[in-house]
């Protein structure tokens, strides 16, 4: 009898302690969303990783307190999604989550609200919650509430903040808005200036004439040799753009360099040539005409990473047939492997070694990629294939 006793206390503790805690709903993403829309409430989504200490303290300590699951029960749809398995690999790249634990708020049209990073205790996590569950977050959806012209200054840079990386097309337009309505008289605060850098992508941008405007106040926070900087890096951009021919999906070098030269100098407008070539060449499939750029661009190798130059020597092993480009692609990606031996970097060096005839030492470095591969439980295809066409 004292067993049972002893049981069905056991029993109310738990589901007590249970009832205490935040309810974290098991649902689909999209049904959430359904739900906080029909409830009128914000979702609460805690995006963490099954491998996160913080994460695991912020489970045992805080969401167990009974002031947060009260808060939370009443307030939030709550839900949880591990970042790296299932829905959540798709919640993570579609609202930018890059560290653990990440607590998005989201409304009932699926856009972010507000979003917290990191352990918290508990007085901490219940004011950014009740911070979040104002009325204001309640008015509908940012898109609705912007097309309509709202102006509030705190509402423009929470959508900047917010979409910077989700959305940037939408925190940019926000940020041109943000400027528009700061009126001559308001000085520039340091979070201005930076706000106005991060989102001035063109010359032709709204904000590009804030910009020249409001120099003066502008390098009160920085150097004015970093605005000249800045401004000649956005007048390049231009540049760029007016040097591709789009119809033959090739870049005039001469006009490129005749416009750039003056701004920079010559040295760094070659730079900033073969960097673009190299990009848009990649991009366009122009594979000839990235090899010449890329010769040109890692000519004294030293000064580059060796993960940048493994990307460029991964495209030579697959698209370039120059013996001597092959081998200086081979010198690449020998660095990389120098500086730190992976089943990816080990795979693309004996590839090269292949493709330059050597054999021997293309299926030394194939084996060690498919050895290195099985252990980490990778895919060794690649190595597989190739350790096949050596034999």
């Amino acid at each position: 009898m004292k067993k049972i006793i002893s049981g069905l206390l056991l029993f109310s503790a738990i589901t007590a302690f249970a009832q205490e805690a935040i309810k974290f709903e098991e649902l689909p993403f999209k049904d959430l969303i359904a739900k906080a829309k029909k409830e009128k409430k914000i979702v609460f989504l805690d995006a963490y990783a099954s491998w996160c200490g913080p994460c695991k303290m912020m489970e045992r300590n805080v969401f167990t307190q009974k002031s947060v699951g009260d808060y939370f029960n009443a307030n939030f749809v709550n839900a949880r999604f591990d970042m790296e398995k299932g829905e959540g690999r798709d919640i993570a790249a579609k609202y930018g989550v890059r560290s653990y634990p990440t607590y998005l708020f989201l409304n009932g049209d699926g856009e972010l609200v507000s979003q917290n990073f990191g352990y918290m205790e508990e007085s901490m996590f219940l004011t950014m919650a009740q911070d979040v569950n104002s009325p204001n977050n309640k008015k509908g959806s940012l898109k609705e509430r912007f097309a309509k012209g709202e102006k509030d200054p705190d509402f423009l840079i929470n959508i900047m903040k917010l979409n910077s990386s989700s959305d940037f097309n939408f925190a940019k337009q926000a940020s041109e808005r943000y400027f528009e309505n700061k009126k001559a008289t308001e000085e520039f605060s340091k979070d201005d200036v930076g706000l106005l850098l991060f989102f001035l992508k063109s010359t032709e941008d709204k904000n590009y004439k804030v910009f020249t405007d409001r120099k003066a106040e502008i390098i009160k926070f920085l150097p004015e040799e970093t605005y000249k900087e800045f401004d000649n890096q956005i007048k390049l951009g231009k540049i760029m753009e007016q040097s591709i021919d789009q119809q033959n999906k090739k870049i005039n070098d001469d006009y490129f360099m005749k416009n750039a030269e003056p701004l920079v100098g010559k040295h760094d407008a070659e730079l900033k040539l073969n960097q673009i070539k190299l990009g848009y060449y990649e991009q366009n499939s122009n594979f000839p005409e990235y090899e010449k750029a890329a010769l040109a661009y890692y000519r004294n190798s030293e000064a580059f990473e060796p993960n940048e130059l493994l990307k460029a020597a991964w495209v030579f092993a697959e698209h370039v047939k120059t013996p001597s480009s092959l081998k200086k692609a081979a010198e690449w990606a020998e660095k990389s492997v120098m500086r730190g031996e992976s089943s990816e970097n080990t795979y693309i060096l004996a590839k090269l070694y292949f493709l330059t005839g050597n054999k021997e030492m293309a299926k030394t470095y194939a084996e060690m990629s498919k050895n290195m591969a099985t252990q980490a439980q990778k895919d060794s295809t690649l190595a597989d294939e190739l350790l096949k066409q050596i034999k």
